[in-house]
């Protein structure tokens, strides 16, 4: 009489082992690319979040035909986010706190014209990780007809 085990499929220890230090070692190779693009998209997004802000102040002013204001909720620190009022209305749009990124350059508050124009001269804010330049940093310029206008780069 012969007996037969049932096959077992499976790994073994050695190959679970060896297949955990290759992924260790793609994971430590790919962090810093992980973490130059959350940086990268924190910019990007705080960019975005403003230039939107801008876009919508200048609409309701043209819109309503008297100044809108969009300035920081905590004096001159845009960071802490921005509210956009107008006229008898306190607070049209908020918002909140862009964390990761230094709002630098910019100005104590803008305010657009019922004609949809600055009344301060071409204002910059320059957005980044850290106060000082990297390859993150994008900057947001309000032309003379009042239009925001996102860049890649330093400010001008």
């Amino acid at each position: 009489m012969k007996f037969s085990f049932p096959s077992v499929a499976g790994f073994s220890l050695v190959e679970m082992l060896i297949v955990l230090a290759v992924v260790g070692i793609l994971a430590t190779v790919a962090l810093p690319s992980f973490k130059s693009l959350t940086q990268s998209q924190q910019v990007k997004n705080a960019g975005f979040s403003l230039y939107a802000s801008l876009n919508q102040a200048r609409s309701e002013a043209i819109k309503r035909n008297s100044s809108v204001t969009v300035s920081p909720v905590s004096a001159g620190n845009w960071q802490s986010g921005w509210n956009i009022s107008a006229s008898g209305v306190p607070s049209l749009e908020s918002q909140g706190v862009i964390g990761g990124v230094i709002i630098s350059g910019a100005p104590a508050s803008v305010t657009y014209t019922g004609s949809g124009r600055i009344t301060a001269t071409s204002p910059v804010f320059q957005i980044d990780i850290s106060s000082t330049p990297s390859t993150h940093v994008r900057c947001i310029k309000i032309e003379l007809n009042g239009m925001p206008r996102a860049l890649k780069g330093v400010c001008p």
